[in-house]
């Protein structure tokens, strides 16, 4: 009978990043969630919702690219990194023209999506250094030439 196969190191610390970064701005996206609600009804729960899930979404996708790219040349994964950023930030261009183009503001408050898409990115970007520091990755070097 074998036994179960364990997470490698890099996956171990891949998962511990991920949910170093979405439990703190998966809370602070429940916040906006319920205090956009508060403040402007149904049009700010839309609009906090949205914002939760395109920045919760984008960031994730950072992470898996990061992932897949661990392995490869440091140029490779140079212009990945570069690919993958600017593919999302015109992915998150379009779907803010298709967004503010196809639905009214009493639908959709651009208020409540832009203030908890920042606070979200913020708490992100916060948790996924303080789990970044508390791993203290070890990089390793290319190889001296």
């Amino acid at each position: 009978m074998s036994s179960p196969a364990k997470p490698s190191d890099a996956q171990l610390n891949d998962h511990l990043l991920w949910r170093g970064a979405i439990i703190p701005s998966g809370v602070v996206a429940l916040l906006c969630v319920v205090i956009s609600t508060v403040v402007h009804h149904q049009s700010g729960l839309w609009g906090s919702a949205f914002a939760s899930i395109v920045v919760l979404l984008f960031f994730s996708v950072h992470l898996l690219v990061s992932r897949i790219s661990r392995d490869l040349d440091p140029m490779v994964t140079m212009a990945l990194a570069m690919f993958s950023y600017f593919a999302k930030v015109l992915l998150v261009g379009a779907l803010l023209l298709v967004v503010t183009k196809a639905s009214s503001p009493q639908t959709v408050d651009r208020a409540s999506f832009g203030i908890s898409a920042i606070a979200i990115t913020l708490a992100w970007l916060t948790g996924e250094i303080r789990a970044f520091l508390k791993l203290r990755f070890q990089l390793p070097l290319p190889p001296v030439q």
